[in-house]
């Protein structure tokens, strides 16, 4: 070791050290802020997950509003999708048969009540009317001969009770005349010729006053005859005259008009198609409809008729319309169905049963072309 390095000993070979603090043992107080100083905020939280927060308070907003409105409005309606408009619609036909010569409508038209629809062809029917005509001309003409008959044999018993009356007199002076030729002859003044002679007179009046009576009671026994063709002669003419108000009704019926308004629907005839009597020609679907909706029967509690009805069609989504509540069904759908269901049989499972009510609109739209079978959503207020 040389001289240099004795001079600096050992404070030369190892560094200098500093002073340092004496070390404590950390506290409560302490733990508990460097914890809070470690842990965000709420509001730190919600700075950063700012989207899930304002997505919840949109949530939490719409649900106070939804309860809201539900308390406010909406527990106080009934409501269904089961609900369609319903109408009477019905097939058009033809009552006569023959081949059509005109259709004038076409699919989806609206008629008025008493529109041409169909033409039948008329000229066998106009053939039909004459002659129906001239079997009423005809059984009049046999009717008046008839009563011309009777008219006479009136005169015939006229005259035959005014020969009867005349042979009465006749015979009551031949009477006489015998008895004083009797009382003659008994008093010895009068002869036994004169005698005989009154008493042939007498028989012959007799017997001519007979034959008067005979003929008054055929002349009686004639008009009866009469008046029994004539009864006959009537009965002729009115089944005439009912041949010919068919004949006619026929003849109407060529022409098939429309009964009330409404739409044409489903044409099936046509120009020049030979038809029967009762074959559809088209399918009628009249302007009076209304809904049917089909309640579960735990909503009709409170349902009575009259009550207010918001109505929105399906197919038209931006319209709304008003009615009342016409009527609801005495009993469930399946009840009136063509299968009614069987309960009694097998294992039985309890559903809730749909109970159809009518619901009358107060007024349709012009412009809004409704039918059978379009889905609406009813809104019945109950309470």
């Amino acid at each position: 070791m040389d001289a240099q390095t004795r001079e600096r000993g050992p404070s030369a070979e190892q560094p200098l050290r500093t002073k340092e603090a004496p070390m404590t043992a950390p506290g409560p107080a302490q733990d508990a802020q460097e914890k809070s100083a470690k842990t965000p905020s709420l509001r730190d939280r919600l700075r950063e997950h700012w989207l899930i927060a304002a997505l919840g308070t949109i949530v939490l907003i719409a649900a106070l509003v939804g309860g809201l409105r539900y308390w406010l409005e909406i527990r106080h309606y009934e409501s269904t999708d089961d609900a369609f408009v319903a109408a009477r619609s019905f097939s058009v036909a033809s009552k006569v048969g023959g081949y059509v010569t005109d259709i004038p409508v076409t699919d989806n038209q609206h008629v008025s009540a008493g529109d041409l629809l169909a033409k039948i062809d008329e000229r066998d029917y106009r053939i039909a009317v004459d002659q129906a005509n001239a079997q009423v001309a005809n059984a009049k003409a046999n009717n008046a001969n008839v009563e011309a008959q009777i008219d006479s044999q009136q005169e015939q018993i006229k005259q035959a009770q005014a020969q009867l009356e005349q042979a009465e007199a006749q015979l009551q002076f031949s009477q006489e005349e015998f008895a004083r030729a009797q009382d003659l002859v008994e008093k010895g003044a009068g002869t036994v010729q004169r005698q005989q002679q009154t008493r042939s007179d007498l028989q012959a009046q007799q017997a001519n006053t007979e034959r008067a009576k005979t003929a008054v009671t055929s002349a009686q026994l004639g008009i009866k005859t009469l008046q029994a063709q004539l009864e006959g002669a009537k009965a002729q003419l009115a089944q005439s005259q009912a041949q010919l108000d068919q004949a006619r009704l026929n003849l109407q019926y060529t022409s098939v008009v429309a009964a009330q308004s409404g739409r044409v629907v489903k044409l099936s005839g046509a120009k020049g198609t030979y038809v029967t009597a009762g074959q559809s020609l088209m399918m009628f679907v009249p302007d009076e409809v209304w809904i049917v909706a089909n309640y579960k029967e735990t909503q009709l509690n409170d349902m009575r008729p009259g009550q207010p009805v918001e109505i929105r069609i399906d197919a038209y989504p931006g319209r709304k319309l008003t009615g009342h509540v016409d009527s609801v069904q005495p009993g469930s759908g399946t009840a009136f169905s063509l299968l009614p269901a069987e309960n009694a049989t097998g294992n039985y499972v309890k559903v809730v049963q749909r109970v159809p009510v009518k619901i009358v609109v107060d007024s349709w739209p012009a412009d809004l072309p409704v039918g059978p079978g379009m889905s609406v959503v009813p809104w019945t207020r109950v309470r």
